[in-house]
């Protein structure tokens, strides 16, 4: 590769192959987040700003050769959430690995519901099923002043991914970590509110999904038997048990769940059951409240 290649043109060579790739729209946005951590720029100091200052730099040798290996993977379908190792979800930065699902825009409609039903209580007790990332845990620490709030996961390098985000956040000692289970792990005691975004892909769904998703994000973290509905049906039955009376439940769902999963919580004893639609006026929340 010349020595005098600049910036600009890295750049422009590589929107031309991503624009042939997953997600053409972005291929413009792409080429930038993988230049800059091709060059090291780690949040928070990675900006447009010092991008557009620098477009006309000579590339060294070695930061060439690192963003060419990243364009590939992109290419390949790896998310450019892993690739860079992180992400935003409402407003705050996370880390993310292959150990753990990608925070999604609509999970954050989760957390406002949640927000919302801890303004009626004064020190609430939050458990996060599932937490993955960390992402609802650490959304709802950096927002409720006043909270417990308990994050499990089966996955132990989920749970370390979790905390590091914690720590990223300076909420760390808001949130205690427990590894287990669903609902397992903190048997025996009691919770005003249980929040969660478990898998709920049905296994028969799966040639369905992006490459992006099926290829590289967890499994475990995604799929739930045969009609996607497998976790929900241990779950909710151990969050009633789990809730103080008048407790919360509060669970995404998948595109076209909406009628089973109410009729999962109706059966279970919940009431007051609600569903939030997401921007696209889909079902995307349901919340439901132990007697």
């Amino acid at each position: 590769m010349p020595h005098d290649v600049v910036l600009r043109e890295l750049l422009a060579e590589a929107q031309s192959l991503l624009a042939a790739g997953p997600h053409p729209d972005r291929a413009r946005q792409d080429a930038e987040t993988l230049l800059l951590q091709a060059w090291g720029r780690q949040y928070p100091e990675r900006n447009h700003a010092w991008l557009l200052t620098h477009l006309d730099s000579h590339a060294a040798p070695g930061n060439a050769a690192e963003f060419h290996a990243l364009v590939k993977r992109r290419l390949a379908g790896e998310p450019i959430q892993y690739i860079a190792g992180e992400t935003e979800f409402y407003g705050l930065p996370f880390s993310v690995t292959r150990d753990v699902l990608i925070p999604r825009p609509e999970t954050e409609h989760l957390v406002e519901k949640a927000l919302q039903f801890s303004a009626e209580l004064a020190d609430p007790r939050i458990v996060d099923v599932g937490t993955g990332s960390g992402a609802i845990a650490v959304a709802l620490a950096t927002h409720l002043s006043k909270v417990s709030i308990t994050a499990t996961d089966i996955s132990s390098a989920a749970l370390a991914i979790a905390r590091r985000n914690a720590q990223r956040n300076q909420v760390a000692d808001r949130i205690r970590f427990v590894a287990g289970d669903l609902l397992a792990p903190v048997v025996g005691e009691q919770f005003e509110m249980v929040v969660s975004n478990p898998p709920y892909v049905a296994e028969a769904d799966r040639g369905t999904l992006a490459i992006e998703v099926r290829e590289f994000e967890p499994g475990a973290a995604l799929f739930a038997g045969s009609d996607g509905l497998s976790v929900y049906r241990r779950l909710i039955t151990a969050a009633h048990d789990t809730l103080a009376a008048g407790g919360i439940l509060l669970l995404e769902i998948g595109y076209g769940q909406q009628n089973a999963v109410g009729a999962l919580l109706e059966s279970a004893g919940f009431g007051d059951i609600e569903f939030t639609a997401d921007l696209q006026g889909i079902p995307r929340v349901v919340t439901g409240r132990r007697p």
